[in-house]
């Protein structure tokens, strides 16, 4: 039942048990390197939390796996069933529904206590699977804690508040001791957090990551293991991500990081944009991070340390390549691209047939008066690059050669022009030349290879051309010079040109 399952939201995505048991696997490796050989299975004193359980998948296959390998030391399957359950094996459910989902997936009866429950001495009905609705704590139209929307989530009694109560709280500890009991210390926390909350505008890229203060509240509860599975964009965006992203990659104790650049290799038929991971964080075990990259059914592995760069390369053979160019020390292309809305023109102001600039807009291009923008004013008399904002694709597929675009529109733009917050602006550049070159350059393979290292969806930024090396661009920067100028290897010009697909000028 549990691996064709569907899921109930965005937020919800539900853990196929095959995937399950791979981060187990992870753990259990871990726990013997730890402990002199010894399984993790066979310890009846270990406690394991799901704080925000759905399906019951890992706290099912974990009673799976300490039901085999308790056998020697408490004998009558009963018994050890029962203690595993009522010692061992905790959870917090995340909605009513799914609390009772994970109940009767576990103990097999949604009542603990009930006659087909397969733990014996409980005397409460929700076992140690503990769910009650909780509520947001509003601050100013947004909750205090996970920063959802009054608006969008104060609800009836009658709809769940996605107000979850492993993060609506300042004391985790004092909060787990009161659903179970002041002397539960969890020594593994696992499991599949909800990944974000509607601001308001949506889902996608106006949906507002949380998965990130499960995982820092999780923290504060010191357990000897954490292992999560949560989307992949904290690499290198992702709103509202970058203390947690600098905090992840300078933790020595993140010790393991597989990730799935397409989600759909890890849940079946679940598109994340920018793919998936799942680390382990070892407590007292800090040192370099395995990081697993897997595609395909194909993978690659390496041992690394991951605050190297201010974001994370996914890729090890990236990553080398990176380095090769970075060995330069060339500014980066980053330092003359604009921030979002460079001229402060919103998309919805379309212009009109009057004015003394031309406005380019996702629209249909038209004019506006010089009066009518607020900002960018050293931009507007100057030759520049016009460039989307938006990926050409998603950032994660590729066309049916298995090759990426990465950019879309890219324009020289005269003086005396401007852009709506569709665009970005690379420049300002002293001559046409100059500006021509620029696109040019924009426009290889180099480039954009660079870009695609760390544009994990489809929305492109300033940040987005961090290891891209300006250039002189009085003279033209052809691929062929850009590879020679950086020694580039045939294998890793090869890699380049598997990856990304040849643009010309005027496409489209």
């Amino acid at each position: 039942m549990l691996t064709c399952i569907a899921n109930l939201s965005n937020d919800e995505v539900f853990t196929p048990p095959e995937l399950a048991n791979q981060m187990l696997d992870t753990l259990e490796v871990a726990w013997a390197e730890a402990n002199y050989g010894a399984s993790i299975w066979s310890d009846p004193t270990v406690t394991f939390l799901d704080p925000f359980t759905k399906s019951g998948v890992f706290l099912r296959e974990i009673t799976r796996r300490l039901t085999d390998g308790l056998e020697s030391q408490i004998p009558v399957l009963e018994e050890r069933v029962d203690h595993i359950l009522t010692k061992q094996v905790y959870g917090v459910g995340i909605t009513r529904l799914t609390a009772l989902l994970a109940r009767r997936s576990v103990y097999c009866s949604k009542d603990a206590t009930g006659t087909h429950s397969i733990a014996t001495s409980f005397d409460r009905d929700w076992g140690n699977i503990w769910f009650e609705r909780t509520e947001h704590t509003w601050a100013g139209g947004r909750c205090a804690y996970c920063g959802a929307g009054k608006s969008g989530y104060e609800r009836s009694d009658d709809l769940e508040t996605h107000a979850y109560a492993f993060i609506h709280t300042t004391d985790i500890k004092a909060r787990l001791a009161r659903m179970f009991g002041a002397d539960v210390q969890f020594d593994v926390i696992i499991g599949n957090p909800p990944y974000q909350l509607s601001d308001g505008g949506g889902s996608g890229s106006s949906a507002m990551p949380i998965y990130h203060h499960f995982i820092e509240q999780a923290k504060r509860l010191e357990p000897r293991l954490l292992a999560m599975i949560i989307p992949s964009k904290w690499f290198s965006g992702g709103k509202g991500l970058d203390d947690f992203r600098a905090t992840m990659l300078g933790d020595r104790r993140l010790r393991a990081l597989v990730d799935y650049p397409d989600s759909r290799e890890a849940f079946a038929g679940v598109d994340v944009a920018g793919g998936v991971c799942y680390f382990l964080w070892d407590r007292d075990d800090p040192g370099v991070c395995h990081v697993e990259t897997r595609v395909g059914g194909m993978s690659v592995a390496a041992d690394r340390v991951l605050d190297e760069f201010d974001v994370f390369i996914r890729d090890n053979r990236v990553l080398n390549l990176v380095k090769r160019v970075q060995e330069k020390r060339d500014v980066p292309l980053s330092a003359v691209v604009s921030a979002r809305r460079p001229f402060g023109i919103d998309s919805a102001d379309a212009g009109s047939a009057a004015g003394d600039l031309y406005l380019y807009a996702s629209g249909g291009d038209a004019r506006v008066h010089r009066a009518d923008v607020p900002k960018g004013g050293e931009l507007v008399d100057r030759w520049k690059v016009l460039l989307s904002k938006t990926s050409s694709e998603h950032a994660g597929q590729t066309d049916k050669s298995g090759r990426k675009r990465v950019l879309s529109r890219i324009e020289v733009m005269p003086p005396e022009s401007v852009a709506t917050e569709s665009y970005l602006i690379v420049g300002p550049f002293s001559s046409e030349l100059e500006a021509r070159n620029a696109a040019a350059y924009l426009r290889t393979r180099f480039v954009r290879f660079l870009v695609s290292a760390i544009l994990l969806t489809q929305n492109i930024t300033r940040g987005s051309f961090a290891f891209v090396p300006a250039q002189d661009f009085s003279r033209a920067w052809p691929d062929e010079d850009l590879y020679a100028k950086y020694d580039l290897s045939e294998d890793e010009i090869a890699l380049i040109e598997s990856q990304i697909k040849p643009m010309e000028l005027g496409d489209a």
